[in-house]
């Protein structure tokens, strides 16, 4: 049972796995257990993924949950292997991670270049609408969207549609931002658990991934308006929550709104029992593909 003030901090991160030092497809917002509108974190000169790095590892509030908006790990469960065939595929998400961030150790600011142009790794993935992975599809399932965790069938049970975290092609691809978020977690050593590949604890911080979509979609969108691009639609889905409105009027930047609204979001729902225990999610599947918080 999670009791409702386990958290007292909850921090939305939206993430991108595009290359550069700064990335204006990051936003962090934060929500306080006691109550107020989610507020933007604000570097004043953009963020790097090295500057969140840092955030999590030594200036991490006591006590938050942490939703960061990206695949914390990669299909297993289909073909019980990541990488079927290849001698490398890791045995775990952890040591996933591992082999990742040493494909990339050259790669500047977090990204994972190296890693889908690794002549055996960049063989699962869709690289463009000419160049396919021989191995992007399973050989006895082969399907044009891809291979997807079970996590993500349970998504598209409640309404919305991610991509198959092997697919780097189009606006929704969420496989670089994936593979730069699991270099991330590897370089964390450990020092705030990540659930479920860890246990979640009874004290302290905890990192869960996040899809902002489905926040959104919980907290009164349409499966066709999950992205909120104003601040009048922002403020009638917090509202939803029972979260008082943020200052402003007129567009705003997808990448804020999402940090704004899965923050409320994260603070409404984290002392929901059945959310840390979904049926799909098995011993197996939380150390090898992990969850998505909010996945039933």
């Amino acid at each position: 049972m999670i009791a409702p003030g386990r958290f007292r901090h909850f921090l939305a991160i939206d993430w991108s796995g595009a290359v550069g030092p700064r990335q204006k497809g990051i936003a962090l917002a934060i929500a306080l257990a006691d109550g107020g509108a989610p507020v933007l974190v604000d570097p004043g000169r953009g963020w790097s993924r090295e500057d969140v790095l840092v955030i999590l590892r030594d200036d991490l509030p006591a006590d938050t949950l942490v939703g960061m908006d990206l695949g914390i790990s990669l299909p297993f469960h289909d073909a019980g292997a990541f990488f079927p065939g290849w001698d490398r595929s890791p045995a775990d998400a952890r040591a996933l991670w591992a082999l990742i961030d040493e494909i990339c150790a050259d790669d500047e600011h977090l990204a994972a270049t190296s890693f889908v142009r690794h002549p055996q790794a960049g063989r699962y993935y869709r690289h463009s609408q000419d160049h396919v992975g021989d191995r992007f599809h399973l050989p006895d399932a082969p399907t044009r969207e891809g291979r997807f965790r079970v996590a993500e069938h349970a998504q598209r049970a409640q309404g919305v549609r991610p991509v198959s975290n092997f697919n780097l092609v189009g606006a929704a691809q969420v496989g670089k931002s994936s593979l730069t978020g699991m270099r991330l977690l590897h370089q964390l050593e450990g020092r705030v658990p990540v659930w479920p590949v860890d246990p979640l604890p009874p004290t302290g911080s905890a990192i869960v991934e996040i899809y902002t979509s489905l926040a959104a979609l919980c907290a009164g969108g349409r499966k066709s308006a999950t992205k909120i691009r104003t601040y009048e639609q922002l403020n009638e889905a917090l509202a939803v929550l029972d979260t008082p409105p943020v200052a402003g009027a007129g567009p705003i930047d997808d990448h804020s709104s999402d940090a704004l609204i899965t923050a409320a979001w994260l603070r409404a729902v984290a002392h929901d029992a059945a959310l840390w225990t979904p049926a799909g999610l098995t011993p197996e599947i939380a150390v090898t593909e992990g969850w998505t918080f909010g996945a039933r």
